[in-house]
């Protein structure tokens, strides 16, 4: 029996292979999740100047 044309057999991916492709999508979520929290912080502050500097 021949294999058809044009499919590859399946290869098995390890544990590390699959935490690798998942490591960029963490790290523009953990970046996208640091900017709100830094936007969010500026908006919220009472003045321009920080209190230790008045």
């Amino acid at each position: 029996m021949q294999p058809e044309v044009g499919r590859h057999p399946h290869k098995n991916r390890h544990l590390a292979e699959k935490f690798e492709g998942y490591l960029g999508i963490a790290m523009v979520a953990a970046i996208v999740v640091l900017g709100v929290i830094l936007i969010y912080g500026i908006m919220n502050t009472g003045g321009t100047t920080p209190t230790w500097m008045q």
